[in-house]
């Protein structure tokens, strides 16, 4: 434990100063709105490194994209950015600025650094078993090379990033009682650990391959985190299948392809190890025994621009995991296992499908990204309904950029979302003769939120959640909770 230590808090040191830094340079010549407009990609291109030949609408689930391939301006097919105060995502220039030029010298070498403290706090004002205030947060802080710079490597890119989190939650103090957590850079173990470490190659202009340490939600249903309830936050799937889903900060080994078929259009495929192992709280760089079967997840992208201007992402995909997983209703036998007290039927392999939407309707966009206007998204998921306690969720949403233009940052959001409740959980529960409560419905969840940066590298979104039948309860009450999401970027 000791050397693994030793190698890991050496690796912390080497990349102390964080992901993205590189972006540094290039926001210099166009930093009036790109300021507004936080850049996505730090190499000032589309994201390789993430979901498809470009980064999401207020895509900030993957860390910083590579820096390796299209190097034309007219070729940079990326996405609306809805903005700030995230925990997944590139940063803006930071509070110390380019000391010394440090940052843009770097940035001319390939060497992007970055390091970010995210906090998240939040008071239940009704719902829940009592009233409590909590704040949780995460520091990360991670390297980038594009390798051509670095080493003559033309399209290869290198990523490096460590997480650390602190903190308690909300939902689990106030005894909230709900589905998914109102704080969501909470969990998967408050500890330090490495989140990235993965290489990438361009093979001509057609093909992307990447391997190493790094996690589906970076490359499949790639979603923003501006909310901060987890209902709209990160890739969908890994909500409700996170037994073997991991997203965000947790990694596994894997490699993904991606073969770019015209501008606008991608597939990507991917196969990750499904590793308990990595949720353990000690440090580590990796394990690689312990492996429990694998996932694969496939998507389809279409990334149109407007003749306007504006832009937008369609993503369908779809998984298979191999590990195995408890049937929530049937026993060995296949009888009700609430009735028996048997052993979960074993089933052999999971499954999924997923739909993203998200189109700018108005306003401008620059760079790929909505720097004003109205921006909508909708991520529809479902899940096999063999194994997984939540089988489906729906949440729909709008960005809207530009109601006090002159605020740096300025950046409205409003979402709503239904998480359901296993019909065959709920079967179980009825049938079970010391049945306490029944999750026998949806949670509905809404959040309202506003973000602004008073400073350069300073976020500040104070918002507002609603959730409606907490847990899928019909009967709980609601749940009110107030909050502030808050970043500071060195």
């Amino acid at each position: 434990m000791k050397s693994r230590l030793g190698v890991g808090l050496s690796l912390a040191l080497l990349i102390a100063a964080g992901p993205a830094v590189a972006q540094q340079a290039q926001d210099e010549a166009v930093k009036d709105e790109a300021s507004q407009a936080p850049v996505q990609d730090v190499q000032g291109r589309g994201a390789v490194g993430q979901q498809g030949p470009a980064s999401s609408l207020g895509n900030t689930q993957a860390q910083p994209d590579s820096g390796a391939a299209v190097s034309s301006t007219a070729e940079q097919e990326v996405f609306p950015s809805a903005l700030t105060a995230d925990t997944r995502r590139p940063p803006p220039p930071g509070l110390i600025g380019d000391w010394l030029a440090i940052r843009t010298r770097l940035a001319r070498r390939g060497i992007g650094l970055t390091a970010r403290y995210a906090s998240e706090s939040a008071y239940n004002v009704t719902g829940g078993e009592r009233q409590v205030f909590r704040e949780t947060g995460q520091f990360d802080a991670g390297m980038l090379l594009d390798l051509d710079k670095v080493a003559g490597l033309k399209g290869g890119a290198f990523q490096a990033t460590i997480t650390w989190r602190r903190g308690r939650n909300l939902s689990d103090d106030a005894g909230l009682g709900t589905l998914q957590q109102v704080q969501e850079v909470y969990g998967r173990g408050q500890t330090l650990r490495v989140t990235q470490l993965w290489y990438e190659q361009v093979i001509g202009d057609k093909l992307e391959l990447k391997l190493g340490l790094t996690n589906p939600g970076e490359d499949f249903a790639a979603f923003s985190c501006q909310f901060m309830n987890l209902s709209f936050c990160g890739a969908q799937p890994g909500n409700l299948a996170g037994d073997y889903w991991f997203n965000w900060p947790v990694s596994q080994l894997g490699a993904r392809a991606r073969m770019k078929l015209d501008k606008t259009h991608y597939l990507s495929a991917a196969v990750y190890q499904i590793n308990p192992r990595n949720l353990d709280n000690g440090f580590f760089i990796a394990h690689v025994d312990g492996g429990t079967g694998v996932l694969i997840p496939v998507e389809a992208g279409w990334t149109p621009t407007a003749r306007d201007g504006r832009v937008g992402a369609y993503k369908i995909g779809g998984w298979i995991a191999t590990a195995d997983g408890d049937d929530v209703y049937l026993d060995v036998n296949r009888r009700p296992q609430s009735v028996t007290g048997l052993e979960p039927l074993q089933r052999s392999s999971r499954y999924g499908v997923y739909v993203n939407v998200e189109q700018q309707l108005t306003g401008r966009a620059r760079d790929g990204k909505a720097v004003s206007g109205l921006s909508v998204f909708a991520n529809i998921t479902q899940t096999d309904r063999q194994t997984s306690v939540t089988d489906n969720q729906v949440s729909l949403g709008l960005f809207y950029r530009g109601l006090v233009p002159r605020l740096r940052g300025e950046v409205l959001g409003i979402a709503v979302a239904r998480t359901n409740v296993n019909g065959r959980v709920a079967r179980g529960q009825r049938l079970a003769s010391t049945a306490g409560r029944i999750q026998d419905g949806a949670e509905q969840a809404a959040e309202l939120f506003y973000s602004i940066q008073p400073l350069e590298g300073l976020e500040l979104r104070p918002n507002v959640q609603w959730i409606r039948h907490p847990g899928g309860v019909k009967h709980a009450d609601d749940v009110g909770v107030v909050g502030l999401k808050a970043a500071i970027t060195l």
